[in-house]
């Protein structure tokens, strides 16, 4: 057995172990603890979480693949300049909002927001199915049934689908890879407590008009509509994450 380590429990144990210490690693390296240039040593990590050299490369792989490290033989596991992360992945935006650089990150992901689904939503309204229209007026009225009573997790489902389908509708696969994304800014909004106890009713009442617009074929509504949205969810952030 590798550094004395315990022995892994078959493949469900083995990713529990490298999942656990990528949950360690992940959020460190992008909260800024391991500056970029860091040297990580495969031994040391593997001694202090007490596990496999095994492990430890398969966690190194995943950080690896989110650009977030680079290995070089005889030199180590070292972290990559900010710059060079893949910032775009869901893990990786995760991170980043549970770090203390979360007004920071959930600025820039509205600004993204803001920049992609008022485009997004006008396409869909050219482009979206019968079946994408019924879901999106579903997901609105699940809204609305949610917005009130402190309900914010419900809440969080009908609004993570809402905006996936008007990405997928819209009927550009580039917007529609980007729906990963916007789930992750509004779910840690969520679950860092980024919002009101209760959603603006305005914001409610926009994305029921939303599903709507793009119903009835309105593009330039649509738009129009998705854009105050998104504008709204800026003006939160000056007030809850300055």
């Amino acid at each position: 057995m590798e550094n004395g380590a315990p022995a892994d429990t078959g493949e469900n144990g083995e990713k529990g172990l490298h999942g656990r210490v990528l949950e360690s690693l992940g959020p460190a390296i992008t909260a800024g603890d391991y500056p970029p240039g860091t040297v990580l040593r495969t031994d040391e990590l593997a001694q202090r979480f007490d596990v496999s050299r095994t492990v430890i490369r398969e966690a190194i792989r995943v950080l690896e693949s989110m650009q977030l490290v680079a290995s070089r033989r005889r030199v180590g596991v070292t972290v990559r300049p900010t710059e060079e992360w893949n910032v775009y992945d869901p893990r990786v935006i995760g991170w980043r909002l549970a770090g203390r650089d979360r007004p920071r990150q959930l600025r820039s992901l509205t600004v993204l927001r803001s920049a992609v689904e008022p485009v997004a939503a006008g396409l869909a309204a050219t482009h979206a199915t019968p079946a994408q229209c019924a879901q999106l007026t579903e997901h609105a009225m699940g809204m609305v049934a949610t917005s009130r009573g402190q309900q914010l997790d419900a809440y969080l489902v009908h609004d993570t689908a809402f905006h996936r389908v008007v990405l997928t509708a819209s009927g550009n696969e580039m917007f529609a890879r980007l729906a990963d994304v916007v789930d992750a800014v509004l779910t840690g909004r969520t679950q860092h407590h980024v919002m009101f106890t209760d959603p603006d009713p305005a914001a409610v009442t926009l994305h029921v008009q939303v599903a709507e617009a793009v119903r009835t074929g309105d593009a330039a509504r649509a738009e129009s509509l998705t854009r105050e949205i998104t504008t709204g969810a800026m003006a939160e952030l000056d007030v809850l994450a300055p």
